[in-house]
């Protein structure tokens, strides 16, 4: 009986109770074993929403794929936080063409939006993200910061962030009122005339101090007296001749009368 069961057994048996066996193995560890809180969210819907605010806005002028149009470059790899500064400080949408977007003075789209619209630009191919807060809220070393600043910045943003003229009708702009999330995200994307500065030339670590400094700066006194903006020595020359020897020349006017 024995040898009559082992001829009827099939020879794909085996393989068929293994195959079962690892079905119901892999059903079980999938229901109990346990979830990981630190996988990636599903961005499908803020790429949707981001798609559909980008082609009624947007596609205009940077095409109705972001490959470019009229009048607008490319947004296939500049990443999230290329969106997020140009948006968040409502240069985008541009109000009028010019040799330089304008810093907006209201921005367009809320926090949600600008986050839909930075999801599906980033979702084209890969390019900077938006920094995390702890590397854009100051805590950094103010020291150094400010070295790095003086040999990367100042000399088209004014020794203290006050901005200055460049050529051709462009500037650097004032940095006094730049949130430090958006002084990072122009740092990573390099906008207008300002150079990238990746991780390969500022660490992230740098970029913090950068933007440390720059938060001292604006709350720090002037212990000389009025600043005159921090403009350097062509307001202060200016004050000199028009204000200074303007009231010489009075007194003097003023004390020949007198005498006469």
């Amino acid at each position: 009986m024995t040898s009559i069961a082992a001829k009827r057994r099939h020879p794909a048996a085996i393989a068929v109770v293994l195959l079962l066996g690892l079905i119901i193995t892999g059903g079980l560890y999938a229901a109990f074993a346990p979830k990981d809180a630190s996988a990636a969210p599903d961005n499908s819907q803020a790429i949707a929403a981001g798609h559909k605010l980008f082609l009624s806005n947007c596609a205009t002028c940077h095409g109705l794929e972001a490959a470019g149009g009229d009048g607008g470059p490319s947004l296939v790899g500049v990443g999230a936080a290329a969106v997020d500064f140009q948006v968040g400080t409502g240069r985008m949408p541009l109000a009028n063409p010019g040799v330089q977007a304008q810093h907006g003075i209201i921005v367009q789209f809320s926090t949600n939006e600008i986050s839909q619209l930075a999801a599906y630009v980033a979702s084209l191919a890969p390019g900077p993200a938006i920094p995390p807060a702890d590397l854009t809220s100051g805590g950094g070393d103010i020291a150094k910061g400010g070295e790095l600043f003086r040999v990367n910045c100042a000399m088209c943003h004014n020794f203290a962030g006050s901005g200055g003229a460049l050529t051709r009708g462009k500037y650097a702009p004032d940095l006094m009122d730049v949130s430090g999330k958006h002084i990072y995200e122009a740092m990573l994307t390099g906008p207008e005339s300002m150079p990238i500065f990746n991780d390969a030339n500022l660490s992230p670590q740098d970029k913090k101090d950068i933007i440390s400094f720059l938060m001292n700066v604006k709350t720090e006194s002037s212990p000389g007296g009025w600043s005159l903006g921090n403009l350097g020595p062509v307001p202060e020359g200016l004050f000199a001749w028009t204000i200074g020897i303007g009231m010489m020349i009075a007194v003097a006017v003023w004390l020949g009368k007198k005498a006469a």
